[in-house]
């Protein structure tokens, strides 16, 4: 099977266990993911220098991004099993910039993906 997340496309920066590439399907100005270089679908199953490769390079990005583009804040997400959305079976991390305006009403972040019940 092909994973188009095993070769890194659009490539930003790298470490020996992770690398950083541009999103597709960006949802905003510096949308990016970061990736562990291993085969591995599952945040969780990530070995704990895999996570510390990732959260490492999330921060570069972070950096760069606040250089380049000037957002207002960020999301951060992780999509773990095909109940929360993950529709590629190996881990990415997005970064998304938020700018002021980019939404009407902001409020609730990312706690706006599930409906109250």
């Amino acid at each position: 099977m092909s994973c188009e997340l095993c070769t890194p496309a659009d490539l930003v920066a790298e470490n020996a266990l992770a690398y950083v590439r541009r999103d597709n399907h960006a949802l905003s100005r510096g949308h990016v993911l970061v990736v562990p270089k291993r085969h591995v679908a599952d945040f969780f199953d990530m070995q704990a220098d895999e996570q510390a490769a990732v959260l490492e390079l999330l921060n570069d990005a972070q950096r760069r991004i606040q250089r380049e583009h000037s957002p207002d804040g960020y999301n951060i997400g992780v999509n773990i099993g095909k109940a929360a959305g993950q529709s590629r079976m190996h881990v990415h991390v997005h970064l998304i910039p938020r700018y002021q305006g980019d939404v009407p009403d902001p409020a609730g972040g990312i706690r706006c993906v599930l409906r109250k019940v």
